[in-house]
């Protein structure tokens, strides 16, 4: 099941963003749950965070972000991440799958995503729905806290 993310939320997205498992792969850089209300106040403010659950338990949670004007067909997703305790289990491809069924209710006709070049399992998951890979962004990401970039790969979904 995927919901809109809402305020009972937070622990569960700041704990999945922050783990160390995950965070390298995700936007922000680890800080302390502080720190990190004003990034999950503007994510809520902006019906971006949605959250992947099966049995009522929080699974997983992604951004899906829509695109305007002549690329108004399009879906940006990001922030898209299993909780390490789910790993292993196909949580991640059920979770995929309904965010693919999720993007063409509403219409979209291509989802866009980049994921670390480095990040071979999600590349792999990401291949296995049906993105493909449009092309290698040199340097993208920045991990200030590790002092270097990263490169990512551009992948598409196209309806």
């Amino acid at each position: 099941m995927i919901r809109l993310a809402g305020r009972e939320d937070f622990n569960f997205i700041y704990g999945c963003y922050m783990h160390p498992q995950v965070n390298p792969y995700l936007l922000y850089e680890a800080m302390d749950a502080e720190s990190f209300k004003p990034i999950f106040d503007d994510l809520l403010l902006r019906g971006v965070k949605y959250i992947y659950a099966m049995d009522n338990e929080s699974v997983g949670m992604f951004k899906l972000i829509p695109l305007q004007h002549r690329s108004h067909h399009i879906a940006y997703l990001g922030g898209l991440a299993i909780h390490p305790s789910f790993s292993g289990k196909g949580e991640g491809r059920k979770m995929l799958e309904a965010i693919i069924k999720l993007t063409g209710e509403r219409g979209f006709l291509r989802i866009e995503l980049t994921v670390a070049a480095t990040n071979e399992k999600a590349l792999r998951l990401y291949e296995k729905a049906g993105f493909e890979k449009e092309g290698v962004l040199k340097k993208l990401t920045h991990l200030k806290s590790e002092g270097r970039f990263i490169d990512e790969v551009m992948m598409a979904l196209i309806f």
